[in-house]
């Protein structure tokens, strides 16, 4: 804790800029490209088409809906209205959101609710870049299973992972490379310092 594991991530996803260095990124839309140096417009594009974000804590507007949620984010990636309804609701199906709080305003839901719609929103667009900050923090292990599988299938498709646990046994055949951070730097994997 406190190693800077987030920060990284929002950097990645250019919520914080870093003072130097580069960030560099295959993008389907604008190719090769260092993220640092992207104009707004164009990281609020890579946002929408093909990187998504997962936090484990729900930024949202107070009168936002699960439903409306997820399925502007569907819309946001390019996908047509009635492809984006359709998946939205499979997706709040499958991460077992209740239909009766599809409707409702998020601030009615739980911390483990908010989590698993926050899934839903940044998976149901399939995105090539997925950045994961402790995703099944408040989960239960029937619910982390659901992500788990999820995840997996992502992985199979293509998509790229770049994700905070201390989770594990979570981890394990999961992640293809595990960075530990211990004081604000990168330990190689099995380094006791």
């Amino acid at each position: 804790s406190g190693s800077g594991k987030s920060t990284i991530l929002k950097m990645v996803y250019r919520s914080y800029l870093p003072g130097s260095g580069r960030i560099l990124y295959d993008s389907a839309l604008l190719g090769f490209v260092d993220l640092c140096a992207l104009t707004d417009r164009e990281v609020i594009g890579l946002r929408d088409r093909e990187i998504g974000y997962v936090s484990q804590f729900l930024g949202a507007a107070p009168r936002s809906t699960s439903r409306g949620m997820v399925e502007r984010a569907m819309l946001n990636a390019g996908f047509g209205p009635g492809e984006a309804r359709a998946q939205t609701e499979d997706m709040l199906s499958y991460f077992e959101i209740s239909p009766t709080l599809w409707d409702g305003y998020v601030g009615t839901l739980s911390g483990g609710e908010k989590l698993r719609l926050n899934l839903a929103r940044a998976m149901a667009k399939k995105p090539r870049l997925l950045l994961l900050d402790e995703p099944t923090a408040s989960l239960d292990p029937h619910a982390k299973a659901r992500v788990r599988d999820l995840l997996m299938k992502l992985k199979a498709e293509g998509a790229t992972m770049l994700g905070i646990f201390h989770d594990i046994a979570f981890m394990d055949g999961l992640c293809d490379r595990v960075y530990p951070m211990e004081l604000g730097r990168f330990r190689e994997p099995g380094d006791a310092r």
